[in-house]
C-alpha cells in the first residue's frame, strides 16, 4: 500500500495557488470540468482526426477475389501469432506443441507473482523478472522471424 500525503490547506503558498485556480494537482485535480469538459473531447477528436486522416491518405485496398480451389503454399497467421505458430509448426508432437502454446499465457500469469517478491521498481534491482523478460522477448522475436521462413530453415534462419 502507498501512503498519500494530505495537503496542508493552511499553507499560504497553496492557498494562493488555489485562489488563482492552480495547484489542484497537489492533491488530485478535479475531473469536472478539467478532464471531462476540456481534455477528453480534445483526445477523442484528435483520435478521430488521426484515424480519418490515415484512412484518406492510405485507403484499404480490395485484393483479388478468394479462390477456394487454390491454396497458397505457405499459409501464415497474423503477425502477432507468429511465435506460437512457429512453436506448433516446429514441435513434432502436436500435443506437446499445444501444451507449449498454453505455457505462454500460463507463464505470463506467473509474472505478477514473481514481480511481487521484490518491492523495487528499478529493473536492475529485480534481476529475475528482468532476465525473464529479456529471454522471453528474444525468444518471441526469434520464433516470430523464423515463422516467416520455410520449415527447414525456420529455426536457424539458414545461418547454420
Amino acid at each position: 500500500m502507498s501512503v498519500t500525503k494530505k495537503p496542508d490547506l493552511s499553507d499560504p503558498v497553496l492557498k494562493a495557488k488555489l485562489a488563482k485556480g492552480m495547484g489542484h494537482n497537489t492533491y488530485g485535480e478535479p475531473a469536472w470540468p478539467n478532464d471531462l469538459l476540456y481534455m477528453f473531447p480534445v483526445v477523442i477528436f484528435g483520435t478521430f482526426a488521426c484515424v480519418i486522416g490515415l484512412a484518406v491518405l492510405e485507403p484499404g485496398s480490395i485484393g483479388e477475389p478468394a479462390n477456394p480451389f487454390a491454396t497458397p503454399l505457405e499459409i501464415l497467421p497474423e503477425w502477432y501469432f507468429y511465435p506460437v505458430f512457429q512453436i506448433l509448426r516446429v514441435v513434432p508432437n502436436k500435443l506437446l506443441g499445444v501444451l507449449l502454446m498454453a505455457a505462454v499465457p500460463a507463464g505470463l500469469m506467473t509474472v505478477p507473482f514473481i514481480e511481487n517478491i521484490n518491492k523495487f521498481q528499478n529493473p536492475y534491482r529485480r534481476p529475475i523478472a528482468t532476465i525473464l523478460f529479456l529471454v522471453g522477448t528474444v525468444a518471441a522475436v526469434w520464433l516470430g522471424i523464423g515463422a516467416t521462413f520455410p520449415i527447414d530453415i525456420s529455426l536457424t534462419f539458414g545461418l547454420f
